[in-house]
This record gives C-alpha cells, sequence and structure tokens, in this order.
C-alpha cells in the first residue's frame, strides 16, 4: 500500500496558498468517487474584519469541500479524522501556532505549546490520508519588534522545518505560482 501524500504549502499572504490547496484537494477527490476532502479552519473569529475574510473564504471555497472549525487541537482531529479516502486540508498553521502562543485572552502556556506540537507532528506523520497543510511563510520579512512576535515567527519555521521533514511534498507560493521546494515523489498523482 502507498503511503499517502502530505504537502506543505508554504507562501506570503494573498499568495494563492489556499487556491492552490484547494485545486489540489478537488484533483485529489476527482480521482475516485468514494474520495472526500474537509478543509480544517483554524481560524477563531474574534473581530468583525476576520469574520468578513472568514465568511469570504467560506463563499470562495468549492462546494464539494465540507469545512470543520479546529482553532487549537489539529493533532486530535488529524488523528481521528485521516482515512485513505479523506483528504485533510489544514488552512492555516500561522493562525493555529498564534492562537497557541499569543491568545488573546489567557497568558501562553509552554507546556501545552510544546506538548501539541509534538503531537502534531506524530499525527501528520501516522496520517492514514492525505494531507494539504498550509501556512504563511513569515520568516522573510523584517525582523519583529516584540519578544512575543519574534518567538512566534522562530516558532513557526521550526514547525515548518519539521514539517518540510516529513512531507512529501513542499511548496512555495509565489504570486500565484507554486514553486517545488520538495518536489512530489515520482509517480505521485
Amino acid at each position: 500500500m502507498k503511503a499517502p501524500l502530505r504537502h506543505l504549502i508554504l507562501g506570503g499572504q494573498r499568495s494563492g496558498k489556499s487556491r492552490h490547496a484547494q485545486q489540489q484537494a478537488l484533483a485529489w477527490c476527482a480521482g475516485a468517487s468514494d474520495r472526500r476532502a474537509t478543509v480544517v479552519a483554524t481560524a477563531h473569529v474574534l473581530d468583525d474584519e476576520m469574520r468578513q475574510r472568514v465568511e469570504r473564504h467560506r463563499q470562495d471555497r468549492p462546494a464539494p469541500l465540507a469545512t470543520a472549525e479546529v482553532p487549537l487541537d489539529l493533532a486530535q482531529f488529524i488523528t481521528a479524522h485521516s482515512h485513505a479516502d479523506h483528504l485533510l486540508l489544514v488552512d492555516c498553521l500561522t493562525l493555529w501556532l498564534t492562537q497557541w502562543l499569543m491568545p488573546l485572552n489567557a497568558l501562553p502556556n509552554a507546556s501545552a505549546w510544546a506538548a501539541q506540537r509534538e503531537a502534531f507532528a506524530m499525527a501528520v506523520q501516522g496520517s492514514a490520508g492525505p494531507l494539504l497543510l498550509v501556512s504563511n511563510e513569515i520568516g522573510l520579512g523584517v525582523m519583529p519588534m516584540g519578544r512575543e512576535t519574534r518567538h512566534c515567527v522562530d516558532e513557526l519555521g521550526r514547525v515548518h522545518q519539521a514539517l518540510a521533514n516529513a512531507c512529501d511534498q513542499v511548496s512555495l507560493m509565489v504570486a500565484g505560482w507554486p514553486v517545488a521546494v520538495k518536489p512530489a515523489p515520482e509517480g505521485t498523482p
């Protein structure tokens, strides 16, 4: 039995990450009638601007893709819902990490984050079905001024490195175009 595809899709804001991931999910679903895909949305909606942004994403999402809202416990969700005929598209890891490290209504819990980061890495490596993981590549910009923000950027870079090692394929979206960072293995659909 062939291992499932794990694809990390990185890019800047409005680089086309989500659209590319959705196209990948739709193409995968078209490969067999018993396949399905779920967008695992990580956003916490806490203000009107974010509410509008999330609504735009929902409206732009193609109808065959189901949606699950999972702002924090991605590891548990992947473990419970990853199956050979079920693709999970996680969008986005940047929001997920920020909600763990910079929660708006609580203090960050470093040990809880470390446990979640480890559980997530294990869930990705042990996934039974295909995964598309969307995240912002924010380490190319200016150095953040605040300690907490620098820590968040550093942690995201560490997560990206770990996922790049665990994934079969890594793409960087630039102006709507995918650039292969780690090409898909030969024979991958």
